[in-house]
């Protein structure tokens, strides 16, 4: 059974994962596992926000504000997805998030830079 067998109805698939054609039922996935705090970490991920001075809390409250800006259904690691939210003291970040064995992991983390990005939400084409 393929892993896009999607039924439109629940936003779910044939494996109780959910529909990477529908960001806002995966964005509140991403949410409840945050508030559950059924995440893990990558060391990359602790590593460049420790690098970057952005803490832990600060990405946290970006997942449970954000929204998804890219997604990579077919992403050879698994299913990820880029995701844009503001801490509390209002900064931008970016959290590139997988999803495996029913846990959220958050692969790394960063401040859009703007040589990369016309404003948050929107990446400069490359060429």
């Amino acid at each position: 059974m393929g892993h896009r067998a999607a039924s439109s109805s629940t936003g779910m698939d044939g494996h109780g994962h959910l529909d990477s054609e529908n960001k806002s039922m995966k964005m509140q996935w991403i949410k409840e596992q945050v508030e559950k705090g059924n995440y893990q970490l990558k060391l990359h991920a602790v590593e460049r926000a420790s690098i970057r001075g952005i803490d832990p809390l600060e990405f946290k409250e970006a997942l449970l504000n954000g929204e998804i800006i890219e997604d990579y259904p077919e992403d050879r690691r698994g299913q990820s997805c880029l995701v844009y939210g503001k801490s509390q003291v209002g900064r931008n970040i970016h959290v590139l998030c997988g999803m495996a064995y029913d846990i959220l992991w958050i692969i790394t983390v960063y401040e859009p830079d703007p040589a990369e990005w016309i404003n948050p939400k929107t990446r400069r084409v490359s060429k």
